[in-house]
């Protein structure tokens, strides 16, 4: 058994991450950021949870890009193919389940 705190969680470099738990193909990964990440498709699903702190997300839908707010306790689960980018207000950590090769 792994105990963690989300609160108490902090990398050396943005988007630094705890490897949860791995069930082969797919990650659970907790991550500490203050930067935004970059655009980008997953090759898979994914689930983003923003566990502390505040991020927004911008997604590109048919070539028009929106702002999607997210707090503590809020967010979003991403088809393969959304384009999106990750931009914490202030610092953020974020729980993120993927496929184990997505970007």
């Amino acid at each position: 058994m792994k105990q963690f705190s989300a609160q108490n969680f902090t990398a050396e470099r943005a988007w630094g991450s705890d490897l949860l738990s791995d069930f082969g193909d797919v990650t659970v990964r907790m991550h500490w950021t203050d930067q935004p990440y970059k655009w980008h498709k997953n090759s898979g699903k994914e689930v983003f949870v923003v566990l502390d702190g505040a991020v927004d997300m911008h997604v590109r839908e048919d070539g028009v890009e929106r702002i999607i707010h997210l707090k503590a306790g809020q967010g979003v689960s991403v088809e393969e193919g959304d384009e999106h980018v990750a931009h914490p207000v202030g610092e953020a950590r974020i729980l993120v389940v993927e496929l184990k090769d997505s970007e």
